[in-house]
């Protein structure tokens, strides 16, 4: 559990930077620099362009493992005078009309003469480029042109065309410019769309209509022989009836972004400014009603909450930590974000969320019950509606008088439904809906569940039920839902699963619960998504399920963006690597990921083909980032505890000697920023600070381990060790009082005899790897650095940055495991925090955000009132 070095980049000390690009997309030699003016039209240079072009190469050579299908890439050509590209196709090829005049051209395309000093004399296109990125800029510009005729097409600036890609792959792409070199070579700059299956989507781009592009500000030149033929591209609007949309042969209603995988909105079509459309047909904009809008500059209109209050509904919620982060760090940005509903198929998880969210509409089902009674519930509402007193009753719904309602002898009496739920069926291998029913003259303790068949002569006690439930909101309905956060299970993907299904995981029924997350969203259609998931979901067959939840999203015009965080870069001693999955509906804003506030140790890699979605700084860029927490700024203050330990509640015996230690005993009051709740002068009981108990001779293993850093079973009596690090037992080994060997066979025989975490210490200045669900003593460092036991309940929620105050509920192992599984509090609070700004329209098109200075460590009160204290 220690963070080895062994394991990732030695040593080194991480201000979390980004990583280095992805190997070079397959690429001509004639496409934009960002060294060069030019550079602005396009994505930063380290972002690189998607694909760039050359008819002249065969369709041979090796693909890269990128998010994005990209043309082979061939070396840099020069050719002479007299050479043409494309010999073959030289005679269908060329431009129209005069030359655009010297004047007119250098206003409309500067950054191609200004560039003109870095030519030189000789033969071939000139281009420049720089050391990280293939992508080059033509500098040897002669003139421009307004026209050029391919074959039979009649080309203009801005029409859309189909480009020469790999194989039979084409492009799509919008025309910029037309311009040839001194060398007599005709160019043109493309502006790339990408279809689905060009984008992070992959594979899993079958969902998607097939005339479906997406825009992107890519750009590059190109020689004019690789376009193919001229297309109809129309510009419409995020969810429209596709029926409304004219005959084309394609349509785009988002834009693509490589980095952090990001789909969005298209705020600004910045192409258009860049030239006049000759052909209005090319590029129209396609209203929600039908309409066409030949404005194709105007911005989406966006919607204004009156109230900045948003409502969440918990997936998966376990004890809460993500939702709790969540709704921390948006009161700091100033939105009263509240977790109204939250599902959990473990019953003490759902106990515990109940203890410190006592308002929350608590579900103890699974993830697809809960679907399928979102799905009844909104048909009970419709059929039921919450009527106005004037409103005519149906008379097949007429509420029986008591004299008509006489009961027989055999029959019990429904006094009221209390609960609804939709599950198996008791004696039926079959799901259905279901009541709790209250049985009139009995008490709870006789309630039961019954099928709604068995109710036939109730409706009115349904009705009645079903009306209050809409008055106070029992559950979602499509369109109540703010937030929809949750981490799908991850059991069949987790690296600590040696039985995955690598060819088919979403064959696997343990995959199964990220197919009814998106079913949900599909269904209650929420602002906002957030999920999350270990890192092996981008690793596990090429990231298919990752890509399958963003192409579910996408199909149903959700902005995506997907990012890699650690939770030491938010203020925690543990490392843990996690992956988020931002979905915002097309209105409003996408929400920004949060940048570290933290140095850390890096541990490990991103995946393959998703180097550029970890959230850091850019290279070269130098924060000033707080030094790394270590253990000992997060547990040193704790009363100490034995091995058999059972209090669940306890006095602190010291004062904190950390600002984390200050911070995580603050009240709730503090944590939630109600000033006027704030308890400063109470001093708040610990909870949970107790340990799994060891048998007795693990205690006595544990009690022999020496407090030292690095400690561990090498330094137990009877092993021996050879030249190469392996460990073996003694030929006359000392035995415990029990009989048994002080090293069991499998602290010996872990990891190829090189085992060094079976019974290891933690030290004081180091930071933890992951907290896991169980505390695994015997292949893991779980052992107090001056303790002889595991760390307690308490000590793992700290390390996950759970305030002390939160109460956990179930047996010793049930409050582990709710720990282990949950998401960091910190990493929420960050993610609530760039969530509110979103809200408040105060974030843009970027893709990071910084938080405020002193977030991590500073109650939301503490944080409120600085900015108020700061305001004119």
């Amino acid at each position: 559990m220690v963070a080895d070095n062994t394991d990732g980049v030695a040593g080194e000390g991480f201000t979390f930077r980004s990583p280095p690009p992805p190997p070079p997309p397959h690429s001509s030699s004639i496409t934009a620099s960002q060294d060069t003016p030019a550079g602005q039209f396009g994505q930063i240079s380290r972002r690189r362009s998607p694909r760039l072009l050359d008819c002249n190469r065969n369709n041979s050579g090796d693909h890269n493992n990128s998010n994005n299908k990209h043309p082979v890439k061939k070396k840099p050509r020069v050719t002479s005078g007299s050479e043409s590209y494309c010999l073959s196709r030289n005679d269908v090829s060329f431009f129209i009309g005069d030359p655009v005049s010297d004047e007119e051209a250098r206003r409309r395309w500067p950054w191609r003469y200004n560039c003109q000093g870095l030519k030189s004399d000789g033969c071939g296109p000139k281009t420049k480029n720089n050391d990280d990125d293939d992508d080059m800029l033509v500098l040897n510009v002669k003139c421009h042109y307004l026209q050029a005729k391919v074959e039979t097409h009649v080309l203009d600036l801005g029409d859309c065309v189909t480009v020469k890609g790999e194989g039979d792959h084409d492009h799509v792409g919008r025309i910029i410019e037309f311009f040839k070199t001194t060398d007599n070579q005709d160019f043109f700059r493309v502006q790339w769309f990408f279809r689905a299956e060009d984008t992070v989507i992959k594979d899993a781009s079958s969902s998607n209509d097939e005339r479906r592009l997406f825009y992107s500000t890519l750009m590059n030149d190109n020689a004019l022989d690789c376009i193919i033929s001229k297309v109809k591209v129309v510009k419409t609007q995020p969810g429209i009836n596709l029926k409304s949309i004219p005959a084309c042969d394609y349509y785009y209603d988002m834009q693509y972004n490589i980095n952090y995988s990001t789909f969005s909105t298209i705020k600004d079509d910045v192409s258009s400014n860049n030239f006049r459309l000759s052909s209005c047909n090319n590029k129209e904009e396609i209203n929600s009603n039908g309409s066409i809008d030949d404005n194709s500059n105007e911005k989406v209109t966006r919607f204004k909450p009156k109230k900045l209050e948003l409502t969440l509904l918990d997936m998966y919620s376990g004890c809460g930590g993500m939702s709790t982060g969540l709704c921390f760090g948006a009161k700091i940005s100033g939105v009263d974000l509240f977790t109204k509903w939250a599902v959990d198929a473990n019953e003490d998880a759902c106990e515990s969320l109940r203890l410190n969210h006592p308002d929350t509409q608590i579900r103890n089902e699974s993830a697809s019950d809960f679907l399928d009674l979102i799905k009844e519930w909104d048909k009970l509402c419709k059929k039921y509606p919450v009527k106005k007193r004037t409103q005519h009753v149906p008379p097949d719904d007429v509420i029986p008088s008591k004299e008509h309602n006489v009961v027989p002898k055999d029959e019990y009496e429904v006094e009221k439904v209390v609960d609804i739920c939709y599950s198996e069926l008791s004696g039926t291998s079959k799901r259905g809906l279901k009541f709790k029913v209250r049985w009139a003259g009995y008490g709870p303790n006789d309630d039961t569940w019954e099928p709604i068949e068995e109710l036939s002569k109730c409706k009115d006690k349904i009705r009645e039920f079903v009306q209050k439930g809409i008055k106070a909101n029992i559950l979602p309905r499509p369109g109540d839902v703010g937030l929809i956060c949750g981490g799908p299970p991850c059991q069949g993907i987790s690296g600590h699963n040696r039985h995955r299904n690598l060819e088919s995981p979403l064959e696997d029924e343990r995959n199964y619960q990220i197919v009814v997350f998106m079913e949900i969203i599909n269904f209650l259609k929420p602002k906002y998504i957030l999920m999350e998931n270990v890192v092996d979901i981008l690793r596990l067959a090429n990231g298919c399920l990752a890509r399958y939840a963003i192409s579910c999203l996408v199909r149903d015009y959700y902005q995506v963006r997907l990012g890699i965080m650690a939770a030491g870069c938010y203020g925690l001693p543990q490392f843990r690597l996690r992956v988020f999955l931002w979905g915002a509906h097309a209105e409003e804003n996408l929400p920004p990921f949060p940048l570290p506030t933290h140095d850390v140790v890096f541990k490990y890699g991103a995946a393959n083909g998703f180097e550029r979605n970890i959230v850091a700084y850019d290279e070269g860029k130098r924060p000033k980032l707080e030094k790394c927490v270590l253990l000992k700024d997060a547990i040193s203050d704790l009363p100490p505890v034995s091995n058999t330990e059972i209090r669940d509640k306890m006095k602190y015996t010291s004062p904190p000697e950390t600002e984390f230690q200050k911070f995580i005993r603050a009240t709730k009051p503090d944590m939630l920023g109600i000033a006027s709740g704030s308890s400063r002068g109470e001093k708040p009981l610990l909870h949970d600070h107790r340990p799994l108990p060891l048998n007795e001779d693990d205690y006595l293993r544990v009690c022999r381990v020496p407090k030292r850093k690095g400690a561990n079973f090498r330094d137990l009596p009877g092993v021996v060790f050879d030249n190469d690090n392996t460990v073996s037992r003694a030929s006359e080994p000392e035995l415990m009082p029990s009989g048994k060997h002080w090293v069991p066979d499998y602290a010996l025989n872990f990891r190829h005899k090189k085992n060094t975490r079976s019974f290891a210490r933690l030290w004081w200045d180091e930071t933890v790897s992951t907290v896991l669900c169980t505390p695994n003593y015997r292949a893991e460092a779980m052992l107090h650095p001056e303790q002889d036991r595991v760390l307690t309940i308490r000590e793992n929620a700290r390390l996950q940055g759970f305030p002390d105050y939160y109460a956990l509920s179930g047996n010793v192992k049930q409050r582990y495991r709710q720990v282990g599984n949950a998401v960091a509090v910190p990493v929420g609070r960050a993610l609530g925090y760039a969530l509110g700004m979103a809200l408040h329209k105060s974030t843009g098109d970027e893709p990071l955000i910084t938080l405020p200075p002193k977030f991590a460590h500073s109650t939301t009160l503490d944080l409120l009132q600085s900015r108020l204290a700061t305001e004119p």
